[in-house]
């Protein structure tokens, strides 16, 4: 397994590599999850799939971007919707654990709908 820094530079590496534009409301996007769970389960060639295939083939109105929503937490509750939370710091935590996990109420503000 590779280290927390060894994964850090390869994420660091791949947004050198791939298109990075923000504002892309006309095109397709392709986004692909770099945290270091992602790249251990094997996002680097993925991404680099996507990237090389769609310059390959020439197409223009589709980019990959690596996904802005990191640090990404999934709450899964039997019987219940998965709920996304998205850009998520120790603080955000801590009101999710208030409000849903025990307050059983969605923290709306950090999922990811709201973020799009």
């Amino acid at each position: 397994m590779k280290s927390l820094e060894e994964l850090a530079a390869i994420r660091n590496k791949m947004q050198n590599v791939v298109n990075l534009r923000s504002e892309a409301s006309d095109c397709t996007r392709i986004v692909v999850g770099m945290a270091t769970c992602g790249i251990a389960a094997g996002a680097r060639p993925v991404l680099k799939a996507f990237s090389d295939g769609i310059q390959e083939k020439g197409i223009k109105d589709v980019m990959v971007i690596l996904c802005q929503y990191e640090p990404v937490v999934e709450v899964i509750t039997p019987g219940k919707e998965k709920v996304t939370y998205v850009n998520m710091t120790s603080e955000k935590a801590v009101e999710v654990i208030e409000q849903h996990i025990i307050g059983g109420n969605v923290v709306t503000k950090y999922t990811i709908n709201s973020a799009m």
